[in-house]
């Protein structure tokens, strides 16, 4: 038992410390793949990165899932009908104690409420940096037959799979 514990521990550790793979969305985890069919030819797809995934990377996977859906439809190519990459910025501390405990010392007074406690021995100078995920989302019409060449929103699906198949990181098998 205590080994099952701890290996899980182990990957949760190492999941955190990566970027996000290609994968679909899963229900414990907001990050990867996921599509919403509009019409019998139209999809939603979006692309969600952890803070450790760079724009390109979310934007070369929302890409790649297109032609992937575009393939499993009997689709030859794809248009992308409206697209956009969103990017959600915060702070974060980085503070060792603020890291280790989600929780200061507070106490109540009448006249303020709740307040945080200053202690001039104990407390450290606090430090943040901003940390950035992006989102990418577009909508496609898939369509059979030869890609439009005068179309540059038009993609063939099957060259898009193969050019970026290379960049693709899928996560490890479990």
């Amino acid at each position: 038992m205590r080994a099952l514990m701890l290996a899980v521990a182990a990957g949760l550790l190492t999941a955190c410390a990566t970027a996000t793979p290609y994968q679909p969305s899963a229900a414990n985890s907001a990050y990867g793949f996921t599509e919403q069919q509009i019409e019998n030819n139209r999809v939603r797809i979006t692309f969600r990165g952890n803070t450790l995934t760079d724009r390109e990377t979310v934007e070369t996977y929302l890409l790649y899932r297109a032609s992937e859906v575009s393939l499993q439809g009997g689709f030859d190519y794809f248009i992308v009908a409206n697209r956009d990459t969103e990017e959600h910025s915060r702070l974060q501390s980085t503070s060792p104690r603020s890291a280790r405990f989600g929780f200061d010392y507070w106490y109540f007074s009448p006249r303020r409420g709740w307040s945080p406690w200053y202690d001039p021995f104990w407390s450290e100078p606090s430090s943040y940096r901003e940390v950035t995920r992006y989102e990418a989302v577009a909508e496609i019409a898939m369509f059979r037959g030869a890609k439009p060449a005068e179309n540059p929103d038009a993609f063939d699906a099957r060259e898009v799979q193969q050019n970026l198949q290379g960049r693709i990181v899928r996560p490890p098998a479990a």
